[in-house]
């Protein structure tokens, strides 16, 4: 089609691609390598149901990567945010980005973006600002590790929902960097379910990661200890409550989210653009993946299930990530989707597993069965977690082994804390 307008002296810059031609049946990758070989751009129109806007917008190489999407109920997302006052911490990440995109996209009437990063507090505000309704917007810089200071801003704010995004998350990093993990993680977690206790937030939800279950890492330790604070939390709340409605706060585990900060879909793709070559870590690495706009989207409909008067006794959520992927397939698939050849044009190199890192993620670790709840796309885990006054315990003796930067200590109250801790982690 393309050479027979071409020769007729019309020739055809643009491919516009619709949310039905991305299903599998339509081999979208095949036709985005043809158009790329053809020197075409390609665009595609957005899902109208999902609030989108509706404009073209490129193809990401992300949208071709992955099983089809969870299928959201978007009016349940929008009863749950309506109206509402809400925080978002770390909201200038990418995932805290995307939450304060659809909870602006739902109809929250107020929306808090807490971040430390000034350029970051900047970009996400501006992005907000210039949409053409939504909701009123503020922006705070702020470290989740100063107490004080979020326990004033939640109390100013008064929000009804709060999304935890904050963390440090790079798994090579926080395994050298022990003290200021555990700083972030675990004590601006407990930063922000306090102020939010305090404040009287309806729900708090934490966002979490599959390398919480069993953890290798410090990633997955720090974050299983936060986890636990609020499951712990959340335990007291309810046995206090009664029956009566009271705050809730859970957790979400997913696994990594493509195009997110330091993901490597973003590397792969400035690899490929430097010539190659690509550099895989083991060729049997294996992770789970989601598009960022389906785990945010899912990390919302886990809290209006929490929400419900007739939910279960669960804290901690965990999304149908579907079947997990070879880090070596993505790559070479990448390679292709670029319209060149693995081995030819890009080689791919095997660089050996990094410190904290294991060949394959789980979801659930063997002490939490997993619950049906009878949501598309979510599960859950029953709760698994010491009692609140044990947890302060440990906390006391974090804080005092962080002051002196005793690691030897750090790891062995972490140890104790979850006894499930990996050995392999240095």
């Amino acid at each position: 089609v393309i050479r027979d307008f071409e020769s007729r002296q019309r020739p055809i810059k643009r491919v516009v691609m619709t949310p039905s031609a991305f299903e599998p049946d339509a081999h979208p990758e095949s036709l985005l390598m043809r158009a790329r070989r053809l020197g075409l751009m390609v665009s595609r129109l957005p899902s109208l149901e999902g609030g989108d806007a509706p404009r073209l917008t490129n193809v990401a190489v992300e949208d071709l990567l992955l099983r089809p999407s969870q299928k959201i109920d978007y009016a349940r997302l929008e009863t749950l945010v309506k109206g509402k006052s809400v925080i978002v911490t770390g909201g200038g990440g990418s995932i805290g980005a995307e939450i304060c995109d659809r909870v602006a996209t739902f109809g929250a009437a107020r929306l808090l973006v807490v971040e430390n990063s000034e350029p970051a507090l900047y970009a996400v505000t501006e992005a907000l600002s210039a949409r053409d309704a939504g909701p009123e917007i503020e922006g705070r810089i702020a470290d989740i590790r100063d107490r004080e200071r979020i326990t004033r801003l939640m109390s100013e704010f008064k929000p009804d929902i709060v999304f935890h995004a904050a963390a440090l998350k790079h798994v090579p990093i926080l395994e050298r960097d022990w003290s200021e993990g555990v700083k972030t993680n675990i004590f601006g977690s407990v930063n922000v379910a306090d102020a939010a206790r305090a404040a009287g937030a309806s729900a708090m939800v934490m966002i979490s990661t599959d390398k919480a279950i069993e953890p290798v890492s410090m990633l997955g330790l720090t974050k299983r200890f936060a986890e636990m604070y609020c499951q712990a939390m959340d335990h007291d709340l309810m046995t206090e409550a009664k029956g009566k409605s009271h705050m809730r706060l859970i957790s979400v585990r997913f696994g990594n989210v493509l195009a997110s900060n330091g993901s490597v879909v973003p590397k792969f793709k400035a690899q490929i653009e430097a010539g190659g070559p690509i550099t895989v870590t083991h060729p049997d690495m294996v992770r789970y993946f989601m598009t960022i706009r389906e785990a945010c989207d899912l990390v919302i409909t886990a809290a209006t299930h929490a929400m419900t008067p007739a939910r279960p006794d669960v804290s901690v959520y965990v999304l149908n990530m579907g079947q997990p992927v070879k880090i070596v397939d993505l790559a070479e698939r990448m390679i292709r989707l670029s319209g060149l050849q693995p081995g030819i044009d890009v080689e791919i190199v095997f660089s050996g597993i990094r410190p904290g890192e294991r060949l394959n993620e789980i979801l659930f670790a063997s002490q939490e069965p997993t619950l049906e709840i009878g949501v598309a796309g979510v599960m859950a885990a029953k709760p698994n977690q010491p009692p609140m006054s044990t947890l302060r315990k440990w906390l006391a003796a974090l804080e005092d082994a962080i002051e002196r930067d005793d690691r030897v200590t750090i790891r062995a109250v972490l140890q104790d804390a979850v006894p499930e801790f990996g050995s392999n982690a240095a």
